[in-house]
């Protein structure tokens, strides 16, 4: 059951409820040729039952989700892959480069991949061009040389089984419109990370860098993303205290010729909550948190977000990064409020399921805009055989 989508701004039906199902059913052949080849095909249906409006996230009837080819290998001590075809990539905590495994329907990529290991090295990139869908029939997904996504990464362990990485990517898409420029986006971006555990301590730290232009304006944007944790891993159910904050650059003074909006990528949609109602854009969220296991199998989490934008001359963004209408350069910085209820139980290796309720309670701004408070309840059931 979810409430109306970004927060009911603009929406005739912004009180009514929205209960729907939704229904992804993927099939898979992967084939091995010999110790070096391997192919993969997999197709997918993914329907969405009962809802009032179905975008290409929430449906996309039988089509080809990933076909490619692999070729594995040495070259001398060090094993390189290659892959060629439709695929995926899902990048660390998936802040920006993920599989999109929130809303219903996954993001692939028509690309060409390779990657080199060597420990404590490993280096990768790839050249892609992201599918974009449809629903209307089926095998109607397409990329297109108007929207294209590449990366060079490289990643080393360091003091033991921590990790560091940092890549540099280069995204580009024509004729995209946002609140204060217009035109061809090109984006050049750099990002690094962080990440670990030590002695009941975890940590995931990430930041990123955007210079480039769309149309005339100039790109300035910049995020930082952080999660921190310690696990009583003595205590009773091992409670894990945890604290995650993050911010993302808004546009400071429209007309000026330069874009500060972070552009989140390809961000997963429940990087915040499974709900997904807002976006990291023009952000500042912080959120405390604890988890616990009472039982084998079983995580019960319970959480509480704080968010405010950097600046009030740009909008509140929902995901991925549409603005809320009638925000940007009104109201205050405060956006909003919202409690996380969330249990994840794995009933066998086979099935697992989890359930989520999401209470978010919006500031001024966007109550100001016409929006309105917001509930989420959620069930979802992963079947893998």
């Amino acid at each position: 059951m979810d409430a109306a989508p970004g927060f009911g701004v603009g929406g005739a039906q912004a009180n009514r409820q929205d209960s729907y199902l939704l229904q992804r059913f993927q099939v898979h052949a992967d084939v091995h040729l010999d110790e070096h080849w391997r192919g993969f095909i997999q197709l997918e249906d993914a329907r969405a039952f009962a809802r009032r409006t179905v975008g290409s996230v929430d449906e996309n009837r039988f089509d080809l989700r990933l076909a490619f080819a692999e070729y594995t290998g040495m070259l001398g001590s060090a094993v390189v892959k290659a892959r060629l075809g439709r695929q995926d990539f899902q990048f660390d905590l998936q802040r920006f480069i993920s599989s999109r495994d929130g809303p219903n329907v996954r993001q692939s990529f028509d690309a060409v991949w390779a990657d080199w290991e060597l420990a404590p090295w490993r280096v990768l990139g790839f050249v892609s061009r992201p599918v974009q869908y449809s629903f209307g029939r089926a095998f109607d997904d397409r990329s297109n040389r108007h929207f294209r996504f590449s990366l060079l990464r490289a990643e080393r362990q360091v003091f033991g089984t921590n990790e560091l990485s940092v890549y540099f990517a280069e995204y580009a898409r024509d004729e995209v419109r946002f609140l204060d420029a217009t035109g061809d986006e090109r984006r050049h971006v750099l990002d690094a990370r962080f990440a670990g555990t030590a002695q009941g301590f975890d940590w995931d730290l990430e930041a990123m860098g955007q210079l480039g232009e769309v149309g005339a304006s100039h790109i300035r944007a910049y995020a930082v993303g952080t999660r921190t944790g310690y696990t009583f891993a003595s205590a009773l159910w091992s409670p894990r205290l945890g604290l995650q904050a993050d911010m993302a650059s808004g546009d400071g003074h429209a007309g000026d010729g330069v874009l500060g909006t972070f552009n989140p990528l390809f961000p997963n949609g429940y990087y915040f909550t499974l709900a997904g109602f807002t976006g990291y854009a023009n952000l500042v969220h912080v959120k405390p948190s604890i988890t616990v296991s009472p039982a084998p199998g079983l995580k019960v989490a319970l959480a509480a977000g704080l968010q405010w934008r950097m600046t009030t001359a740009d909008a509140i963004y929902t995901q991925p990064i549409v603005p809320v209408a009638g925000t940007a350069g009104r109201g205050g910085g405060w956006s909003g409020v919202y409690a996380q209820l969330r249990a994840d139980y794995a009933f066998s290796a086979n099935l697992a399921g989890a359930v989520e309720a999401v209470r978010y309670q919006v500031g001024s701004a966007i109550r100001q805009a016409g929006g309105h408070d917001a509930s989420y309840l959620g069930t979802e059931f992963k079947l893998s055989w």
